[in-house]
């Protein structure tokens, strides 16, 4: 299949379910998808934007970021990628940390990151900066805007090495994470870092974008350190916190100042 070269790359953002966000990677011909848990609102934007499918790229098992392969493969037969350490019927070409990948169809290489936590087997994809556009990141569930996933599978610690490694990208990166959590994750950072001034701004400008139906995600991986309390575990500020609520016993270690912010997270 030759690369097309109509245009730039670009990112269209599909909304799916009630929260959901698929990804549209494309360049005005050809297009991948990135975690199709619904097939029909992405056969809807392939045909509204003139694209055929030439890859799908999966980042963990959950339903809601499968679910739709079975039916875009009736109507493209594409490569599927996923996660090496994971079983998904549909994925032709398990892939795990370490692997670049020529995305068939697109002037576009990813390079992958094994983010166990939210599931043993997650990873995510990340396009290193391009033409001036800078690095893309495809995080699944593991890193949200404001927050991060449950730990339904993996540990404490594990998480906390996969976010280490997402907020060591550079301070630009764009974050396409899967859902719009982000102002129920800014409800519960205030909470928990009530006097950080750059949260305070970021509730106010991802509540006006909200209100006028806006999707808040990308994030910045800048924006993320400055905010998202799973990034600033370390602060002391938040282990204060969480022991005032009750939530740790005195200044823990980092572990367990994390592993205290992510249970009180669950019940928020």
């Amino acid at each position: 299949m030759t690369i097309s070269s109509q245009q730039a790359l670009s990112v269209l953002t599909i909304p799916a379910f009630k929260d959901n966000y698929l990804w549209l990677i494309h360049d005005g011909v050809h297009a991948a998808v990135v975690d199709p848990g619904e097939a029909k609102p992405v056969l809807a934007a392939l045909k509204a934007h003139g694209l055929r499918l030439t890859a799908i790229l999966l980042t963990h098992h959950h339903a809601d970021h499968i679910g739709g392969v079975p039916e875009l493969l009736q109507h493209y037969q594409v490569p599927v990628y996923g996660p090496r350490n994971e079983s998904i019927a549909t994925v032709t070409l398990p892939v795990g940390e370490g692997k670049q990948i020529d995305v068939p169809g697109l002037a576009l290489r990813v390079s992958v990151l094994d983010v166990p936590g939210h599931t043993m087997g997650h990873i995510a994809y990340v396009r290193a900066p391009h033409d001036g556009e800078p690095t893309w990141l495809f995080c699944g569930d593991t890193l949200f805007a404001g927050g991060c996933g449950r730990l339904f599978e993996g540990t404490p610690a594990q998480m906390i090495s996969s976010l280490g490694k997402l907020a060591a990208l550079p301070d630009d990166t764009k974050v396409y994470c899967a859902h719009e959590y982000t102002l129920s994750n800014l409800r519960f950072a205030r909470v928990v870092e009530p006097d950080n001034v750059a949260l305070q701004e970021r509730v106010k400008v991802e509540t006006d974008k909200r209100e006028h139906n806006l999707p808040t995600v990308p994030s910045t991986i800048a924006i993320e350190k400055a905010t998202n309390p799973f990034l600033r575990y370390r602060e002391p500020a938040i282990a204060q916190q969480l022991v005032k609520a009750g939530k740790l016993d005195g200044m823990d270690t980092p572990l367990a100042t994390f592993t205290a912010l992510r249970l009180w997270k669950n019940d928020f």
